[in-house]
């Protein structure tokens, strides 16, 4: 994955394997030996001897599959449904770190970076100002997703602002929805973050919840659309924030690091360079002459790339079988 990352930077093709078989491999030896010199003159310590020696060994086999076709559109170039992202949520992971991985813009708020979006990289300011509000409110508590199998119904038009955008009866299950919550309080100031984030994402004052949709701007009021990104989207963004050796950069190997926007302070997952191999690191490739790696010290850093890792699982809507792992007995 951080390969991938790397290489993307360069304007390399990345590739996407498939692991279809593991063989694991063990080897263990053991000798012993001993004797003695029939020289009775001699101490006891002298004449008697004794040696013995034992290896163990692990040599695994791992079998990889390239992703190609229907496959590779499906599990890197589709972008991930808001709906399989938003729950991610819930489980504890920070939603401001998820949506900045996977959102390309929020009700018209631009996530765009990198090549074309200007010399800061581009995004809007508003973008990241609503992340951080999301974020302090779902630490508080003050904000949750809730996932449901039922169509929208007269009462969740209530909900959002007096609008209805059932495409049902009502009766029987539909497909997943997601809606942002928020949730009751009575602390002033998580009512005031409640108040930007409605003004922010164009919902009703009243508004206690709005469906999540994927798209570039909402079709209806009390929506909150989602333009989601693919994998190979998600990768690229990460690798325009890639530090690089100066002199790639120079020689027209690669182009600047992006800058931040607003109230960032750092990339999502930190990406250093280094002529010599890192102590210790979290994750290291070697690359062109030179060594890209995460430090095992940047919790923020690593959490993100475990993020995207976890994301690739879920992009993954097409499988082949499943990895066939083969371990000798006896």
């Amino acid at each position: 994955m951080l390969l991938n990352i790397v290489r993307l930077r360069y304007a390399d093709p990345p590739t996407f394997l498939d692991t279809t078989q593991v063989i694991a491999g063990y080897s263990v030896s053991k000798s012993v030996s001993g004797g003695f010199y029939a020289y009775p003159a001699t101490a006891v310590g002298n004449y008697l001897f004794g040696t013995g020696t034992m290896s163990l060994g692990e040599s695994p086999t791992f079998t990889y599959q390239p992703v190609t076709g229907q496959q590779y559109a499906e599990n890197v170039v589709r972008p991930i449904s808001p709906t399989v992202i938003m729950p991610l949520s819930l489980g504890g992971l920070p939603i401001d770190t998820l949506l900045r991985l996977t959102a390309q813009s929020i009700d018209g708020l631009s996530n765009v970076r990198g090549l074309g979006a200007g010399p800061f990289g581009g995004g809007s300011v508003r973008f990241y100002l609503l992340l951080h509000d999301l974020r302090q409110l779902q630490v508080a508590g003050a904000m949750t997703i809730r996932i449901t199998t039922d169509p929208a119904t007269p009462t969740d038009s209530k909900k959002n602002g007096g609008k209805s955008d059932s495409n049902g009866s009502g009766s029987g299950p539909g497909p997943e929805r997601s809606y942002l919550v928020l949730t009751s309080t009575s602390e002033s100031n998580l009512l005031a973050i409640q108040a930007e984030v409605r003004r922010l994402l164009h919902l009703d004052p009243t508004a206690e919840e709005a469906e999540i949709v994927y798209g570039p701007y909402p079709k209806h009021p009390g929506q909150i659309a989602i333009l989601t990104r693919s994998m190979l989207a998600m990768l690229t963004q990460l690798a325009y924030e890639v530090e690089v050796p100066e002199g790639d950069i120079k020689a027209g190997r690669t182009p600047p690091t992006i800058g931040q926007v607003g109230i960032e302070n750092r990339p999502e997952v930190v990406i250093h360079s280094s002529k010599d191999e890192p102590d210790g690191p979290y994750a290291a490739v070697s690359y062109h002459n030179a060594w890209f790696w995460i430090s095992d010290r940047d919790f923020q850093s690593k959490l993100a790339f475990t993020m995207v890792q976890v994301l690739a699982a879920l992009a993954a809507t097409n499988h082949t079988g499943g990895a066939v792992v083969t371990i000798p007995a006896g």
